[in-house]
C-alpha cells in the first residue's frame, strides 16, 4: 500500500510539473523533463545527502515509469487535467505528506541526528517543486506564498518525536503525513500565507 500510495505522489508531482511546463509552452521533451524533475527531485537530492549511490529512483524503474508516463498523459490532455485542479491539490497534499514522513523516516534509519532527519525530510516534500521553479526561472513558490515549507517541517518534527519517544514507526508516520495535508489543505481553503517582511522605502 505504501509503495502504491508513493506512485501516486509521483504521477501528481509529475503532472504539476507537466502542467506547469505546458504554460510555459516548453515543448514535450521540456515536459517530460519538468515532470521527472518535479515527482524526483526531492527523492534525488534525499539520497544524495545521505550518501545513497545509486538514488533509489534511478533504479526503480516504475517511478521513471510513472512521472514520465504523467508527463506525456498532461501533454496529450492538459486541458481535461487543468479541469482536475481541486483533485491535483488533494493529491498534491497527501503527496507532500508521504514524501516528506518517508524522507524523514528514511534519514532516521540510516543514523542521521533529528534535526538533520528533519531537514532532509523536507527536502523530500519541497525539492521536486523548487527545481521546477528554478529551472523555469522563477522564485520557487514555496519560498513566496502559502503555507508548504511550514506544514512539510511540522510533519517531519512529528517524525522525529516519535521516533525519539520510541512510539511505532507506521502509525506516527500516518499520523504526521494526515498532519501535512491537513495543515496544508486548511491553508489552501483559508488562504493563508506565511508572513513577510514589509517593503524596503524607495
Amino acid at each position: 500500500m505504501l509503495t502504491a500510495l508513493e506512485l501516486i505522489g509521483i504521477a501528481v508531482f509529475a503532472a504539476s510539473g507537466a502542467l506547469a511546463a505546458v504554460r510555459a509552452r516548453l515543448d514535450v521533451f521540456g515536459v517530460i523533463v519538468l515532470a521527472l524533475t518535479t515527482a524526483l527531485g526531492g527523492g534525488l537530492t534525499r539520497d544524495v545527502l545521505l550518501g545513497v549511490h545509486p538514488p533509489t529512483a534511478l533504479v526503480t524503474w516504475p517511478y521513471l515509469a510513472v512521472a514520465g508516463g504523467t508527463g506525456l498523459v498532461v501533454f496529450w490532455y492538459h486541458p481535461t487535467v487543468a479541469k482536475l485542479r481541486r483533485s491535483v491539490l488533494l493529491l498534491d497534499a497527501i503527496g507532500l505528506g508521504l514524501f516528506v514522513t518517508a524522507g524523514t523516516t528514511t534519514a532516521l534509519l540510516l543514523g542521521t541526528p533529528e534535526y538533520t532527519a528533519c531537514l532532509i525530510g523536507v527536502v523530500t516534500g519541497i525539492g521536486g517543486g523548487v527545481l521546477r521553479d528554478v529551472l523555469l526561472r522563477e522564485i520557487p513558490l514555496v519560498l513566496r506564498q502559502e503555507i508548504y515549507a511550514v506544514a512539510a517541517l511540522g510533519g517531519a518534527l512529528v517524525v522525529v518525536l516519535g521516533h525519539v519517544a520510541g512510539l511505532p514507526a507506521g502509525p506516527v508516520s500516518i499520523l504526521a503525513s494526515a498532519l501535512i495535508a491537513g495543515v496544508r489543505l486548511l491553508a489552501l481553503w483559508r488562504r493563508w500565507n506565511a508572513p513577510t517582511a514589509p517593503k524596503l522605502d524607495g
